[in-house]
């Protein structure tokens, strides 16, 4: 079983459950199951809506996990999760009611470095229109996400990236201080 699945989660809109903390909430107990244990979560923060002005402001949240599922079969269930709580994929980048990304899993690299650092340098232009065919593990920009390690800090600050070597800590201590002072804990 790994135990070291880290996952972030977001929303911008209601659910049928209610508003973006109530849906994560729910969410974070819908998960704790169905080969899915939870292990820690964070605190809920505000985050300003990227690009700014684009959509009200998100609530984001991490949790560590633990779960026998492969990679591809977690993913697959974290998107029907995301299902449940009136998740639509039309819009990338787009408000939404609930998003469950797999950031890491342990020390994996999928599908290999040489994909992993290609996603990581590509200009912000070609990540809004690319979405990559594959899973890319760890997420391949947590490390420029305020949003994402922010939370990662309350529930795995220790947790070493395995291409960069970095903590959860020296990459947050990293990030543009705005960027950290945007986070707004709830």
């Amino acid at each position: 079983m790994n135990k070291n699945i880290l996952l972030a989660l977001g929303g911008n809109l209601p659910s049928r459950i209610g508003d973006p903390k109530e849906t994560l909430a729910a969410a974070l107990a819908r998960l704790n199951g169905a080969g899915i244990a939870l292990l820690a979560v964070s605190r809920f923060y505000e985050t300003p809506c990227f690009p700014a002005g684009a959509g009200p402001d998100y609530v984001n949240a991490a949790a560590k996990v633990s779960s026998d599922l492969a990679p591809r079969d977690l993913l697959r269930r974290l998107h029907e999760i995301e299902a449940e709580f009136g998740r639509k994929r039309d819009t990338r980048w787009g408000m939404r009611t609930l998003d469950i990304d797999l950031i890491a899993m342990g020390d994996l690299v999928l599908p290999d470095a040489t994909t992993q650092r290609s996603w990581q340098t590509l200009p912000l232009e070609e990540q809004v229109r690319a979405t990559p065919e594959q899973l890319i593990l760890p997420h391949p920009r947590l490390q420029d996400r305020a949003f994402v390690i922010g939370p990662m800090m309350d529930v795995a600050p220790l947790w070493k990236h395995p291409l960069t070597g970095k903590t959860v800590a020296e990459i947050h201590a990293q990030l543009p201080k705005q960027d950290i002072a945007a986070l707004k804990s709830l």
